[in-house]
């Protein structure tokens, strides 16, 4: 039996870069915005403490389910096994997606 997906999350929030790692990403019944679930972390028994991560961990330690906005979403990859979340600073200019509003 194959393990379940673990996706990376790239996404845009407050002039840095997050990437995480879950194993549920899909579509909200909220227009716009993506869901993530069941956020992973790195190798809990690494000696190397990396401070981008703990303030990840402590930011979505209580957080069941979590709604990013389209806009903000920058790559989502699928891949083998979860590595170290992290924040970034950004370099240079992000641009959002434009999104157009459903019409009625």
């Amino acid at each position: 039996m194959a393990s379940d997906p673990i996706y990376r999350i790239k996404f845009l929030n407050q002039n840095e870069i997050y990437e995480i790692y879950a194993h549920n990403v899909y579509q909200s019944d909220l227009w716009g915005f993506l869901e993530v679930e069941n956020i992973v972390f790195g190798n809990q028994g690494s000696m190397v403490v990396d401070p981008s991560e703990e303030k990840l961990k402590k930011q979505f330690e209580d957080v069941e389910r979590s709604y990013i906005p389209m806009q903000a979403i920058i790559r989502i990859d699928e891949v083998k096994h979860e590595g170290p979340a992290k924040i970034t600073e950004v370099k240079g200019t992000v641009t959002p997606f434009p999104v157009m509003p459903p019409r009625n």
